[in-house]
């Protein structure tokens, strides 16, 4: 008898019909296209534009599209995990929202919020439920609609993030596949370079805070880009040494879409070649939490059974990580 893993045995994304591309921006802030791609490696961006429409909404469409994949019954979902920064409201859970949405009437569920790391925070959960013989089937999604808390006089931020959800289905396997170990890592002294300055208990909604346009991403943009990439390099290199694998044992890298020169420094770094990255920053942009998923969505059809995958991610408060997983589909 085999040791039980949690494998991804379906993967499903969802994202905006509306494109918000480096020309539209043109229009409402002092860049361009050149600019734009130069710096971020971003095209165009999906806005969520469906009137009375949220975060949850995004994630019941990914949801809904991984069940009938995998012919998975609502009812037969044991636990249901979002990641995100951008959750309908301060409560309930968007995931108890979310399963109302599609109909998973058995389940329970709750959020994470760890920024940009969300969804590898919310994979690693997930994952123990299922190596714990806890539950059979768990729903981990990584959404955000970042359009909800972004600027759009501010071209630092504006010009990055944008809206999309990715979901997948954890269950056991006893074949080696799934996932098979994990660095998580978090210091709160990075919070004041990458926050949302208002809106919670330390600063609630008043119209000062509103007038002072507080409740809208705020990045350092030049201090993150070093702690990502020490953070993404380091958890990499650290995973990879626990488990005796060299860069050449890793089929694909999954690194969080951030910044095109982000995912650069760390695959140069890791001395990892750039056609075994996986990249999809030009059509999305930063959907935050969603990145990872998105990833695995788009590049499905290229992955075979078997094989490795290291995921990593950097986000605000600070939190990083890496995550290593065999494919299993």
């Amino acid at each position: 008898m085999g040791k039980i893993h949690a494998a991804i045995t379906g993967v499903n994304g969802w994202v905006p019909e509306t494109k918000l591309t480096n020309f539209d921006l043109e229009k409402l802030v002092d860049t361009n296209d050149e600019w734009i791609t130069s710096r971020t490696g971003i095209r165009e961006r999906r806005i969520l534009k469906t009137e009375g429409w949220a975060t949850s909404d995004m994630c019941a469409e990914a949801v809904k599209g991984l069940l009938e994949k995998t012919g998975t019954k609502p009812g037969e979902i044991d636990l249901l995990i979002v990641a995100t920064v951008t959750a309908d409201m301060v409560f309930p859970d968007t995931a108890n929202t979310v399963c109302d949405k599609v109909g998973a009437k058995n389940a329970w569920g709750y959020d994470i919020n760890a920024a940009c790391s969300g969804f590898l925070f919310a994979l690693a959960t997930g994952a123990q439920f299922i190596q714990n013989e806890t539950y059979k089937k768990v729903v981990v999604v990584g959404a955000d609609m970042m359009s909800s808390i972004i600027d759009y006089t501010d071209r630092n931020t504006c010009v990055i993030f944008g809206d999309g959800a990715g979901a997948v289905l954890l269950e056991p396997k006893k074949d080696g596949t799934g996932v098979i170990d994990f660095v998580l890592r978090a210091d709160g002294g990075g919070r004041h370079l990458l926050h949302m300055k208002a809106g919670g208990s330390l600063q609630p909604a008043s119209h000062e805070t509103v007038d002072n346009r507080e409740h809208f991403v705020y990045q350092d943009g030049k201090r993150v880009f070093v702690h990502a990439v020490k953070g993404m390099t380091s958890t990499t290199e650290e995973l990879l040494r626990r488990n005796k694998m060299t860069t050449d044992d890793v089929q694909w890298m999954v690194p969080h879409q951030a910044n095109m020169r982000i995912i650069t420094s760390v695959a140069e770094h890791l001395n990892f070649p750039m056609e075994r990255v996986m990249v999809n920053i030009q059509k999305f942009g930063n959907t935050t939490a969603g990145t990872l998923p998105l990833c695995l969505w788009d590049y499905e059809n290229q992955l075979k059974k078997g094989d490795n995958l290291v995921l990593t991610a950097f986000g605000g408060g600070f939190t990083w990580g890496a995550l290593y997983l065999k494919w299993a589909i």
